[in-house]
C-alpha cells in the first residue's frame, strides 16, 4: 500500500466547539489520525466523547473551527458549498441509526435513489443479492422488519460505490441477533467492494472486528490502535 493510500482519509489537528463565552464547550480538542483506503475503522467512545461530531465533520455535514479533513488528497475546507454538495453526493455514503426510507417506494426503488447520485453505481440486482433483499425487492418499507429496513439504508448508501461509508450507530435501534447480522453485512460490503468504513459506536465489542480503532474521550484520542487479531462479526458476543 502506498503512503497516499495509507492516508486516504486524513484528519489533521481538528478542533470544534459549540456555544460562546461561559457556556462554550470544546467538543473536539485537536484530533489527528488517518484511515487507509479500504480500511474498517471504528470510532469508539461514550456519549459526549465527540465521535458523532467528528463523523459529521468527516461527512461534510458540519465544519471544524480549525484543522482540516482531506479525502484522497482533496481538502474539504477548500471546497465551496456547491463543490462540497457534489463531493458528498459522489464520494460519501451515510448509514444512520434511523433508516429514513421513502415510504411509498419499494426496496429496489429506495436503493435506486442512491444510484441516481452516482456516475459509477453498483449493479443493483447484484447488490440486492449481497444484501439478502432480492426476494423482498418489491416490498414497501412498512412490510419489512427493522433489520431489513437497515439493510435497505445500507444498500442506498453503498450503491453509489462511495469511497467512504460513514456509519453512525447503525445497530443502535436493533436487537442483538439483528445487530450482528447488520455488522456482518457491513463487513461483507467492505470486503467485497473495498470501500473504507468509518463507524461510530459505544459498543466495545465491535472494536474486535475493525482494522483500526480510534478511542475518544472528552474530545481527545485516548487510543489509536491497529487491530492485529481482528475477528469476524459473527464471532462477536456482548
Amino acid at each position: 500500500m502506498t503512503e497516499h493510500e495509507r492516508k486516504f482519509l486524513k484528519i489533521s489537528n481538528l478542533k470544534k466547539g459549540f456555544g460562546s463565552g461561559d457556556t462554550r464547550q470544546e467538543v473536539l480538542k485537536g484530533i489527528d489520525f488517518s484511515v487507509a483506503k479500504g480500511e474498517f475503522c471504528v470510532l469508539l467512545g461514550p456519549s459526549g466523547s465527540g465521535k458523532s461530531t467528528l463523523l459529521n465533520i468527516i461527512g461534510g455535514i458540519d465544519n471544524p473551527d480549525s484543522g482540516y479533513i482531506s479525502i484522497n488528497g482533496d481538502k474539504l475546507e477548500e471546497m465551496g458549498e456547491k463543490e462540497l454538495t457534489l463531493y458528498r453526493r459522489k464520494h460519501l455514503g451515510y448509514v444512520f441509526q434511523m433508516y429514513n426510507l421513502i415510504p411509498n417506494l419499494n426496496v429496489k426503488e429506495n436503493i435506486e435513489v442512491g444510484a441516481y447520485l452516482s456516475d459509477n453505481p453498483l449493479e443493483i440486482d447484484d447488490l440486492l443479492n449481497t444484501l439478502g433483499l432480492f426476494e423482498h425487492r418489491y416490498k414497501l418499507p412498512n412490510q419489512l422488519s427493522g433489520g431489513q429496513q437497515q439493510r435497505v439504508s445500507i444498500g442506498r448508501a453503498i450503491v453509489k460505490n462511495p469511497d467512504i461509508l460513514l456509519c453512525d450507530e447503525p445497530t443502535g435501534a436493533l436487537d442483538y441477533k439483528t445487530s450482528k447480522e447488520i455488522l456482518k453485512l457491513i463487513e461483507d460490503v467492505n470486503q467485497k467492494y473495498g470501500n473504507s468504513v468509518v463507524m461510530v459506536t459505544h459498543n466495545e465489542e465491535i472494536r474486535k472486528m475493525a482494522d483500526h480503532v480510534i478511542k475518544l474521550r472528552d474530545g481527545v484520542i485516548r487510543q489509536n490502535d491497529v487491530n492485529e487479531n481482528k475477528i469476524s462479526a459473527v464471532e462477536l458476543d456482548w
